[in-house]
């Protein structure tokens, strides 16, 4: 043990507030009763009824007009802290966890912060701050700009000194938020404008860093801990190379791509930072990982990471308990040489979004939710639940641990086949597309992995014409048990019934006949399909197909259908007695329309402009990011329908502009 113990002054705590919500809510809760803590929970009001409100001991209420604000409230979740008796603080991650002021709030008032020092959270905070602390410590640093001088002139005289491509960050950014890659020196206004946007809304500080783009690393996160006995050590890394807007996707420990030498190399890089600063609590490095070998760092995350469960199965340790002792001011239970490895894991990041569709944030009720039992999986979703527009769009987690990379990657495909998530589309389907690639079996995925292969990943759904069979049969289906005509099917023997629906978004104009009995023939443009209908086992339909029994699960609300079939899910719009809509992209009509729940930001134009076609008319704000809406054809603006600070629904008419030949 350290010299430094018998000076070390311990804070013990009986009864944790955590502030924060969902899964991670979830997840500290969990080992706190292990370890005999009381729990408290603080909810806003688009959260009353929320799984982490109800499992916790006690709750409080911190919700406001929008709710995604309640739990930035520092005032609020110390006052809920103080009510109810709770004399520990622990932040999850997002929100407060990186917030210096958060942290010294909890102190002053007397309250154990489950984290770093705000002074270590202020140093390592400051992306501008911490480089150059690094650089100070003999951590390698990416080629950048980090001055005070915020101005577009000087930022653009940087950028072309650095070289393009150059990365944009927000200082106080994180989870992608802030950030934009830059081409050319043309593009760099517009990308500068968006990230200290960005910036400003998520963290209400708009100054930004540059640093060179390395083209095509990997993602390598070093997992640290340290105590107040002047103890560090490390667990590791993990890659968290496969990412979609800048935010991580699937994380693995350890690396493909990192040998043991390396490993050592970096551990020792990263303890020797944690040693710099005198850190104490969970924390994480993040480094760039050339092709070369070389690594640079890029930030330190001062709390614990979405993704520490695949630390955990490597490790067989508990970091939320780790945390807890440390806070409470004991020693780490164990030296660098302690640390063993073992086995695979690879963890997904399941979220409410459309990735046929730019990743689009989705919101709405899970109608139906079933996650493998023999995986773990990090969630606070139920069967009937909503899933609000307000935070972000990561709904749950799931891992598997295997012997080697090929048994957990295995066992995480077929556990994502299993899943049952319908009501809000998800990336359930592209998650095992991922794992399914190629390139990522193998281990070779960097951060273009995604973008190098958005052709396979993102292909238009259904690729599967059985997909549009069966759902032809469940939409004309408003009960099916044992399948008869007199049961409600409605199909009559010999006539082909045709139909039309939207299935994901694609229309699709079948035909259903019954042959005889249970045997159906559903006939798409270039194909055929014979369906022999079984049971009906709740909300599972049985069938035969080509001789192969197969099964759907499916759940409807009002006029829509959801279904899952072999680890798809697709969502179906019956057409069938809508006026058929003459051809033209959406929006020909003049009219701008809320691609998402979300809220209004920046109103970039005003009734009576003329804009073009594509010109920025309004930002949304869904889930933790912005999105730019823009002009859907060239005209006079002859209506604004929403403001700065509404709250808009998928569809609504948010502006209206009469097409220029119109208005000539």
């Amino acid at each position: 043990m350290n010299a430094m113990t018998s000076e070390v002054k311990l804070t013990p705590f009986r009864k944790i507030l955590i502030a924060n919500r969902g899964e991670i809510a979830l997840r500290v809760m969990r080992t706190a009763r292990r370890m005999g803590y009381e729990t408290v929970a603080v909810y806003s009001t688009a959260d009353a009824n929320a799984r982490h409100v109800r499992e916790a001991g006690q709750a409080v209420w911190i919700g406001e007009s929008q709710p995604s604000q309640s739990y930035l409230r520092i005032d609020a979740i110390v006052a809920a802290a103080k009510a109810s008796g709770a004399d520990a603080v622990h932040p999850g991650y997002g929100f407060l966890a990186e917030n210096a002021d958060f942290a010294k709030a909890c102190r002053e008032a007397g309250l154990v912060f489950i984290g770093p020092s705000p002074e270590a959270i202020h140093a390592m905070g400051n992306k501008a701050g911490a480089k150059d602390i690094m650089q100070k410590a003999g951590v390698p640093c990416v080629p950048g700009y980090q001055g005070e001088d915020q101005s577009d002139a000087t930022m653009l005289t940087a950028a072309k000194r650095i070289g393009f491509p150059v990365m944009i960050k927000a200082v106080a950014g994180g989870g992608g938020r802030g950030m934009r890659l830059v081409a050319e020196d043309a593009a760099f206004p517009d990308a500068l404008r968006a990230a200290r946007s960005e910036a400003q809304n998520a963290f209400g500080d708009p100054n930004v860093i540059l640093e060179r783009a390395i083209i095509q690393p990997r993602h390598i996160e070093i997992q640290v801990f340290g105590d107040r006995h002047g103890n560090a050590i490390h667990l590791g890394e993990r890659d968290c190379s496969v990412q979609r807007r800048h935010q991580k996707l699937i994380e693995e420990a350890p690396s493909p791509a990192v040998s043991p030498d390396l490993r050592e190399r970096m551990g020792a890089t990263a303890v020797a930072a944690v040693r710099a600063i005198n850190y104490e609590g969970a924390g994480t490095l993040e480094f760039l990982l050339d092709n070369t070998g070389n690594y640079y760092f890029m930030e330190m995350n001062t709390r614990l990471q979405v993704e520490h469960p695949v630390t955990e199965a490597i490790t067989s340790l508990d970091l939320v308990e780790l945390q807890l002792r440390v806070a409470s001011g004991e020693p780490l239970p164990l030296k660098q040489e302690d640390v063993k490895f073992s086995g695979h894991a690879i963890e997904v990041r399941l979220c409410a979004e459309d990735a046929a569709h730019n990743f689009m944030p989705q919101s709405g009720t899970m109608l139906r939710w079933h996650a493998p039992s023999d995986l773990r999986v990090e969630d606070a979703l139920e069967s009937g639940g909503e899933i609000p527009p307000f935070y972000d769009s990561m709904i749950a987690k799931v891992i598997s641990h295997g012997a080697s990379r090929g048994e957990a990657r295995r066992k995480l495909i077929a556990g994502l086949d299993r899943m049952t998530a319908l009501g809000v589309t998800t990336n359930q389907s592209f998650l095992a597309r991922c794992l399914d690639h190629p390139a990522f079996a193998a281990g070779q995925a960097t951060t273009a992995f995604i973008a190098e292969h958005s052709a396979e990943l993102l292909s238009p759904q259904p690729g599967d014409g059985l997909h549009a069979a069966v759902a032809a049969l469940l939409v004309h289906a408003a009960s099916i048990g044992r399948v008869h005509v007199q049961q409600g099917l409605g199909l009559a023997h010999g006539y082909p019934i045709p139909m039309r629906f939207h299935l994901d978004g694609h229309v699709i104009e079948p035909t259903v006949r019954r042959e005889r009995g249970d045997l159906f023939k559903v006939g798409l443009a270039d194909s055929e399909y014979t369906l022999a209908l079984g049971t009906r086992d709740g909300d599972v339909l049985h069938f035969t197909s080509d001789g192969v029994l197969g099964f759907a699960t499916f759940v409807r609300d009002g006029g829509n259908l959801w279904f899952s079939l072999n680890g798809v899910t697709s969502h179906v719009r019956d057409l069938s007695h809508m006026a058929v809509m003459k051809a033209g992209a959406a929006g020909s009509d003049g009219k701008l329309r809320a691609s998402m729940n979300g809220r209004v930001v920046s109103v970039l134009a005003m009734a009576g402009d003329i804009v073009t076609a594509g010109a920025p008319v309004i930002v949304l704000e869904a889930m933790k990011m912005q999105h730019v809406h823009v002009a859907p054809v060239s005209g006079k603006l002859t209506a604004l329908n929403a403001a700065e600070g509404d709250q808009v629904t998928t569809g609504f008419v948010v502006a209206e502009i009469e097409a220029a030949q119109d208005a000539a």
